[in-house]
């Protein structure tokens, strides 16, 4: 994969990461593939980051979109009993409440009590709840009628909620603007529920791909679907570039 990713970048493509997870999280990533590029899209689509070569991590935020977390927050905790809550703010810092895993934590993060959560602005607010089943999360957060955010349930029992009508797929259309690629030389590649709307919209016109690892209704959005990352299924639809 490494491999195909610096042969597209040394050929003009622009390759870039999509991701739900924090600034923090992602910037070691890019590290770990040897991958410099002109944006990043982090907190599944509320923070972007540009290149610049004058920071210290050699990149600042350049679209940042935030909410107040306090009637989700109150919303949710009064239906998931035991459940697990983070707000990440628009520097990339995590402030958790309860049990988290612990490839979660960064340095940045900091356990705090559950009212301080409410009055930090928000970019993303992750709630995980591993005593109940992922048919019951799923049940419990349609029951919630949750309004003025954006939310995806993940693999399980965690659940991401960003700004209303932000998502992965309208940082990278903002992205495709700026450097004005056309459309139709979009290919964006995901494995989960965060990526349906990224794969919705780079399959109009573009290439939405689908890991074969992904749930049925992620591949149900995708134009089309690739092996699963165990069989290197992401550099074998990169090769096809």
């Amino acid at each position: 994969m490494r491999s195909e990713i610096h042969r597209l970048r040394d050929a003009g493509h622009q390759v870039m990461i999509a991701t739900g997870r924090s600034v923090d999280m992602t910037l070691p990533v890019l590290e770990r593939l040897g991958l410099t590029s002109d944006y990043v899209v982090c907190s599944n689509g509320a923070i972007t980051l540009g290149r610049d070569d004058t920071s210290e991590t050699g990149y600042t935020p350049v679209y940042i979109e935030e909410f107040d977390p306090r009637d989700v927050l109150t919303t949710i905790s009064g239906s998931l009993e035991g459940a697990g809550y983070a707000v990440e703010d628009a520097h990339g810092n995590m402030f958790y409440k309860g049990t988290f895993p612990q490839a979660a934590i960064t340095d940045t993060s900091r356990e705090v009590e559950f009212d301080e959560l409410l009055s930090i602005s928000a970019t993303r607010v992750v709630v995980l709840s591993p005593s109940h089943s992922l048919e019951e999360f799923l049940e419990i957060v349609e029951s919630m009628g949750l309004h003025k955010v954006s939310y995806n349930v993940g693999w399980t029992a965690w659940l991401d909620i960003a700004p209303f009508g932000v998502t992965k797929a309208t940082a990278m259309e903002r992205v495709r603007g700026l450097l004005e690629v056309p459309h139709d030389h979009v290919m964006a590649v995901g494995d989960g529920r965060n990526d349906i709307d990224m794969l919705s919209w780079a399959a109009r016109g573009g290439r939405g791909v689908a890991m074969g690892q992904a749930p049925d209704d992620v591949v149900e959005v995708a134009s089309e679907v690739t092996g699963p990352d165990i069989e290197d299924g992401l550099a074998a639809v990169l090769a096809t570039l």
